[in-house]
């Protein structure tokens, strides 16, 4: 034999793999059989089929007995239909710990199941005594199945001529975060912590059961519907009719106090949909069957007061007409309150040279005006500071107030205020007896008459005079600001009109018994605008009266439910005291990191279509991702 016996190879030739993705054994290599049963070349490489699998994988041919040196092919596909996605691997090691960094669970995936795994996928993992382990899958990879060097030129020339992929060349792994231990007992199915490693081998299954997967994650059975349970923007399935899982909020005292009154904030950019899933959540408290226990014995309704920017909650008056008869039965399936809510009112604020248009809803109108003597029974002096007063400019502001209304009275107005600051003798005389500075007095002059006109004492009803229509046991009353030609002039509006409410509600002596005694819900949209943190005096005003509210509500049944597009500027002392956080797409890395969700799901939140959601409720149940209703269950839109 001589060196021109031999074939030459150049690298790019049909020898390592042809054009249909399959390689071939050269005749004039001489080749032999490794341990395993594959074909090798003569150095010793595997050798590919010509079905682009290794030498060792299935052979249709019957073997030739008489041929020595033939070799007997195995069947890889074990008899039957396989059961779950894989099994829990040793290869890495079996661990579970206290810390989460110390935990090493990881299953292997078998071939036909790795295109539907995906990360955040929740899993059942049976022990040998019927207990399960409930787990989530927290990352996917490819690890190599053989000891070779895949970054080479014939590895990548072999790959680059094919035109699928051979899954078996690779070991699919999954990493898997236990979340609880599931259970039967008398009550139907419990969990408690991890506490128990599984078994090596045990097989691993997609959880498909929706009392399973709901005891898993804590869902309460019985609340509030926020949407449904899904993974990537895909709703989880089960075996169940209907086939999806229902997130809902506990509003009940059973296991504490409804979650109603520990507040809520829903952030989402514009276009996120966050209007859409808030009048679809603020549906379902004006049930009819919803109801609350009160201190006196009684069973009362939700009351809802919305403060509206953009004129488009009052809609909630009249039902969706895009929605079909079958989503309906859908709903009613599921419990799910729809349909417009006959109860809803729209109480317009009064300003001179402004019309409120109400062309989008059918709701009935009522027109208020806040009347000036809310500033001295409310306590609410702010409302005519504007921004900006200092340390010594606002307790000046209280000294004339206060003289004020001792003069004048409850019926004491905004234009006799500003009469009554135009008398020299009032500067003098404060100035001499070294109650309020000139320059100080002068100030704050300057800023009272800065309060736009026509928002105080107008020709419609006192927002005082109609408590029994702002706060309905089961009622909505909306209050829209969109007309308002300045937005000084929607602050004072809001939040006059919502500190009279939280005033009444944690008074022991109220001005309204209805207030006191309704359970009431606050919506306030944009509420960035009117609880952000501020270096003045009016601003921390405003906050320490809604912080004190947010810390005592679930003793007086009084909730926030706070909608947002920055909630960054939110204020701190507000926030802190939110216990369910409904967070839709958000692309500022700011407002993020402020709602201060779980990482995971933070890293998902800028790539959420419209109606998703990651849903932050500790005392309710697991962090969790939401598919909410594709269809709005009151109107909605144009």
């Amino acid at each position: 034999m001589t060196l021109e016996d031999f074939t030459e190879f150049d690298g790019e030739g049909d020898d390592v793999g042809g054009d249909d993705g399959g390689g071939t054994r050269d005749d004039t290599v001489e080749g032999t059989r490794d341990d395993a049963g594959r074909g090798t070349s003569g150095d010793g490489d595997v050798v590919a089929g010509d079905d682009g699998t290794t030498g060792g994988d299935v052979d249709t041919d019957p073997v030739n007995d008489a041929d020595p040196d033939a070799f007997t092919t195995y069947d890889v596909e074990p008899a039957g239909e396989d059961a779950g996605l894989g099994v829990v691997s040793v290869s890495q090691g079996l661990r579970v710990a206290e810390e989460e960094d110390e935990t090493a669970l990881r299953a292997f995936v078998t071939t036909g199941n790795r295109d539907s795994v995906r990360i955040g996928k929740y899993l059942i993992v049976p022990y040998p005594d019927g207990e399960r382990l409930f787990c989530r899958i927290t990352a996917l990879e490819y690890a190599q199945e053989f000891q070779s060097d895949d970054a080479t030129e014939i590895h990548a020339r072999r790959q680059m001529r094919r035109d699928d992929f051979t899954e078996r060349d690779y070991k699919f792994m999954a990493e898997l975060e236990p979340m609880s231990v599931v259970y039967d007992d008398d009550d139907g199915m419990s969990r408690r912590m991890t506490d128990r490693v599984p078994k090596p081998g045990a097989v691993v299954e997609e959880a498909t059961d929706d009392t399973e997967i709901k005891t898993g994650l804590t869902i309460p059975e019985e609340g509030v519907f926020l949407g449904h349970l899904s993974v990537g923007g895909q709703k989880v399935r089960t075996a169940a009719e209907p086939p999806t899982v229902d997130y809902r909020i506990t509003d009940d005292y059973a296991d504490g106090d409804p979650l109603a009154f520990r507040h809520t904030l829903v952030a989402g950019g514009t276009g996120s949909g966050k209007t859409h899933a808030s009048k679809n959540v603020l549906r379902q408290y004006l049930d009819a069957d919803r109801t609350y226990p009160m201190d006196d014995g009684r069973e009362a309704r939700m009351a809802v007061v919305q403060f509206d920017p953009q004129d488009e909650y009052a809609q909630m008056h009249d039902d969706n007409p895009t929605m079909d008869d079958g989503f309906a039965r859908q709903l009613e399936r599921e419990g799910i309150a729809y349909g417009g809510h006959d109860d809803t009112i729209a109480l317009v604020p009064e300003s001179a040279g402004a019309t409120y248009p109400g062309e989008g809803h059918r709701a009935e109108q009522v027109e208020f005006t806040i009347p000036f003597s809310m500033v001295d029974e409310y306590d609410m002096p702010w409302l005519v500071a504007g921004s900006g007063l200092n340390e010594n400019q606002y307790p000046a502001l209280l000294t004339l107030l206060n003289r004020f209304f001792r003069d004048y009275g409850s019926s004491g107005t905004y234009a006799q205020f500003l009469s009554y600051l135009d008398d020299p003798a009032l500067k003098e005389e404060l100035h001499e007896s070294g109650r309020v500075h000139e320059a100080t007095f002068d100030a704050v002059k300057r800023r009272v008459r800065g309060v736009p006109g026509g928002v105080f004492d107008g020709d419609a009803t006192p927002i005082t005079e109609l408590d029994h229509r702002l706060v309905r046991p089961g009622g909505l009353s909306v209050v829209p600001t969109y007309h308002l030609p300045s937005s000084r002039q929607k602050e004072i509006v809001v939040l006059a009109v919502s500190t009279m409410l939280v005033g009444d509600k944690l008074s022991n002596d109220p001005r309204s018994d209805r207030v006191k005694e309704t359970p009431l819900l606050i919506g306030m949209d944009e509420a960035h605008n009117f609880l952000a943190d501020a270096d003045n005096v009016q601003a921390r005003k405003v906050v320490q009266t809604f912080t004190e509210a947010a810390k005592q509500g679930r003793k007086e049944r009084l909730g926030l439910f706070l909608i947002t597009q920055d909630p960054q500027d939110v204020a701190e002392s507000v926030f802190k005291q939110v216990n369910t956080k409904v967070v839709l797409n958000l692309g500022d890395e700011d407002a993020i990191k402020s709602v201060n969700i779980p990482s995971n799901l933070a890293g998902k939140v800028p790539y959420m279509e419209k109606g998703q959601m990651v849903v932050y409720s500790p005392d309710n149940s697991e962090p969790v991702e939401l598919i909410g209703l594709s269809t709005c269950v009151t109107r909605h839109g144009d």
